[in-house]
């Protein structure tokens, strides 16, 4: 069993999250992009993978342009209607530094759950999810509360999420899981992002070997790293074949049973033990801090 976190708490906490912001969502919506709008989203690390599946699911519904960019790595001479940052502290110096270079015609929205931050200061429009914020260095029901209203918003369907969360939060977790030395997350479409974010949420709350990769990718070199004693974890579903050939290797597979972002509330849970069973503290992980602040060389 888990020892006491406020990651825990915060996992188990994201149904209520998630209802409160599609209640909300009529208040935010004028502040999000409208259809036709040519669109950047930016982020970093967890942010960065919830834009990234932000915008493919934009672009799939056919709402306009949608780009995803590293805050670092943003390319303002584009002629983009609307910057849409996303970040939890608002402090972050990449999404500061990128939110300056944008022409001042781009409206810039923010969404953060911190309403007086620096980068809610800097943006037109700001979308506060304070309620979601956590006292966790990990990011857990901030960035999954923002990407349901975000996906509600593009009138993307949304209720196999809020029916599976619950199932998310109360199912085993396979021993398979628990005990792989190195776990591969699979993603198609808008589950890319979230394969990734997967990655890296038992990452840097265990310090586990985790990679993640689109699915059909993950035949091309990275399934060479699959072997009896490891696990592969799809995020959407996997072609037969595919499924064969990673259960030939040896490696434990698990098939996705919920909605993607459902999917992650697992993976969230899995990070927990894994960190609790290593000795470590999932609110605290070494080396990583609440909100990357560098001098301003960006």
């Amino acid at each position: 069993m888990s020892q006491h976190h406020h990651t825990s708490e915060e996992i188990a906490s994201q149904p209520d999250c998630w209802e409160r912001a599609l209640k909300e969502l009529p208040d935010h919506a004028p502040a999000l992009p409208a259809p036709g709008e040519r669109v950047a989203v930016i982020g970093c690390g967890t942010s960065l993978f919830m834009a990234q599946a932000y915008a493919h699911l934009r672009e799939e519904a056919g709402l306009g342009l949608t780009d995803a960019y590293p805050a670092s790595e943003v390319r303002p001479h584009r002629a983009y209607d609307r910057v849409l940052a996303l970040t939890r502290s608002g402090t972050t110096t990449e999404v500061l530094a990128a939110l300056d270079r944008f022409a001042p015609g781009v409206r810039t929205t923010v969404v953060t759950a911190v309403g007086d931050s620096p980068a809610a200061a800097a943006a037109h429009d700001v979308i506060c999810l304070d309620y979601a914020d956590e006292r966790s260095v990990v990011q857990t029901r901030f960035p999954t509360t923002q990407l349901l209203l975000l996906r509600t918003h593009l009138g993307h369907p949304t209720v196999r999420a809020l029916a599976d969360v619950a199932t998310a939060l109360a199912t085993d977790i396979e021993p398979e899981l628990l005990g792989a030395e190195q776990i591969s997350f699979l993603g198609t479409g808008w589950s890319v992002g979230i394969a990734a974010e997967a990655a890296l949420k038992v990452r840097e709350a265990a310090a586990w070997w985790t990679e993640s990769y689109s699915v059909m990718e993950y035949r091309h070199g990275p399934i060479a790293v699959a072997a009896p004693g490891r696990a592969v974890w799809g995020l959407s579903s996997l072609p037969g074949p595919l499924a064969d050939r990673i259960r030939a290797t040896g490696a434990h597979l698990r098939h996705p049973r919920l909605d993607p972002l459902a999917e992650l509330v697992v993976v969230q849970r899995l990070a927990v033990e894994l960190a609790t069973a290593a000795g470590r503290d999932p609110d605290q992980p070494a080396h990583l801090t609440r909100s990357v602040v560098l001098e301003r060389t960006v």
